[in-house]
């Protein structure tokens, strides 16, 4: 089973915004070591725990302080950029670290309503011509691009591979007719993921270079020595979640077991919905859940979100995951 692993780049509570990149590095060089298949930086505004704005250039900074794992995007949020720009920065990219860059797409804005207008003045007509601008990339990145009159000249012929990510069937539509790789957030969104997969599968355009569906599932994992252990770390990612549903994000908050009783019964069925795309526990209940889950979707790559507060249990945490994934 390939394994890979998302970063929101999370700022802690009493750390900076520097410790988080520090902390990155030594994440990614972690992945490197235990042969995670890819790792891929998010892109989100305006929210002070999470500092993974900047995706290319946190990008580079990853590829320059591994050895062999692929480094992308998880993703480019395209309705905030110009197709050329972006074509241009990860075909930049390309041409320093050959063969290791990827390029995931989404169509949200990966912040608010606001900061989006602020982000990109167009940005709802970006949404409704995502179909176009994914279209407008493949151009730029292709050899077949030299008789326009605009090209991403440093990006031609990079053969960088597209994925394209959603948390709805919508996604799913345009993923098959592309006949491209699919990634699901089911670390934040699960509800839809069977039917964006079905869909998928059933509807897949094969072309020349992806002969059949690939299916990637992002999924939250924290693992502990105990069970006890693990829900001790995961009270800072439901943290978080709470957060959201309560709009008080903040940064990422340091783990609590008092935390469980704070919770009315409305939030938590919204907690328990948002997060059912997570595996919790130790490693023999985390193995197997995780199979289960990957054998009832079928899937080919699955993605790891791990939000945990120590660095420490993260990379904990990873090795488990390794370990689990490379024997399924």
């Amino acid at each position: 089973m390939n394994y890979s692993f998302l970063d929101l780049v999370y700022v802690k509570e009493n750390k900076t915004v520097q410790d988080a990149f520090i902390e990155l590095k030594a994440t990614a060089q972690k992945a490197d070591e235990l042969n995670f298949s890819r790792y891929w930086l998010a892109e989100h505004h305006n929210m002070e725990g999470v500092a993974s704005n900047a995706t290319s250039v946190l990008m580079g900074y990853v590829a320059a302080n591994t050895q062999k794992i692929k480094v992308g995007s998880g993703g480019v949020m395209l309705p905030n950029h110009s197709p050329l720009a972006i074509a241009e920065q990860f075909g930049t990219l390309a041409q320093i670290y050959p063969n290791r860059i990827d390029l995931g797409l989404g169509r949200a804005p990966g912040t608010d309503g606001l900061t989006a207008q602020h982000m990109n003045e167009n940005f709802m007509k970006n949404v409704h011509e995502f179909p176009q601008n994914v279209s407008a990339i493949q151009q730029y990145l292709s050899t077949e691009n030299f008789e326009s009159k605009v090209r991403a000249f440093v990006a031609e012929g990079t053969n960088i591979p597209i994925y394209l990510l959603g948390s709805s069937t919508d996604s799913a539509v345009l993923a098959a007719a592309y006949g491209l790789p699919y990634a699901f957030a089911s670390h934040f969104a699960p509800q839809q993921l069977g039917a964006a997969f079905k869909f998928y599968t059933d509807e897949f355009q094969a072309n020349g270079d992806i002969p059949a569906p690939y299916k990637i599932a992002c999924v939250n994992v924290i693992i502990g020595e105990t069970n006890e252990e693990a829900k001790l770390h995961a009270s800072t990612f439901y943290k978080m979640f709470l957060g959201l549903i309560r709009n008080q994000r903040s940064k990422m908050k340091q783990p609590d077991m008092s935390f469980y009783d704070d919770w009315s019964v409305v939030e938590e069925a919204q907690l328990s919905q948002m997060t059912a795309g997570s595996f919790i526990g130790d490693e023999e209940t985390v193995a197997r859940n995780l199979k289960r889950f990957i054998d009832r979707y079928k899937i080919n790559e699955i993605m790891m979100s791990c939000p945990i507060y120590s660095l420490e249990k993260r990379l904990y945490s990873m090795e488990k995951f390794a370990a689990i994934s490379s024997k399924i």
